[in-house]
């Protein structure tokens, strides 16, 4: 099970996050992720999602169905559809280019929310002894919101042109 504890800057509140992925077959798996508030004690977000990979296109698809308590263009429940597509652009997969896009639609089918990002990650492996860096630049398509972040080992940094961050460490 991957653990994280994680605070946003608009927050008065430390989360901590856990995330199991079960195998289904060679390409597909059942990802079950979920967030506890420790200001309200209680879960505030759970999702259940199938998601297939597809190797030679360099590419995933999930499907799902995710309750966010916090959530206010949607009711509580959801369901979701995203995919993701990274193009290589160095020979050594070290720095990618990627489009990813998600569509989130109330229980009712009658309220659908959609985001579209494009992004360069650049992973940098052993820049010290140990020490693997990822930087991230992306665009958000439908807010048209440009952000960073900045991975190193364990902590995670995010930013965006709204001065919205938030900060995550991997236990």
């Amino acid at each position: 099970m991957e653990t994280s504890l994680r605070f946003r800057g608009d927050s008065k509140s430390l989360r901590i996050h856990a995330k199991e992925k079960f195998p289904i077959s060679s390409n597909s798996i059942c990802q079950l992720n979920g967030e506890l508030d420790t200001k309200l004690g209680t879960p505030t977000y759970l999702n259940a999602m199938i998601r297939y990979f597809i190797p030679e296109l360099s590419a995933s698809l999930g499907v799902g169905v995710q309750y966010n308590r916090h959530n206010k263009v949607h009711n509580q429940v959801h369901y979701n559809v995203r995919g993701k597509k990274t193009f290589p652009v160095t020979a050594d997969e070290s720095l990618t280019f990627n489009v990813k896009g998600r569509c989130n639609i109330d229980e009712e089918f009658k309220k659908i929310d959609y985001t579209g990002v494009t992004e360069f990650v650049w992973n940098i492996s052993e820049v010290k002894k140990d020490q693997d860096l990822r930087l991230k630049l992306g665009y958000d398509i439908v807010d048209k919101i440009p952000y960073l972040q900045i991975r190193e080992n364990n902590w995670t940094f995010n930013i965006d042109g709204d001065r919205r961050w938030n900060v995550r460490y991997d236990l």
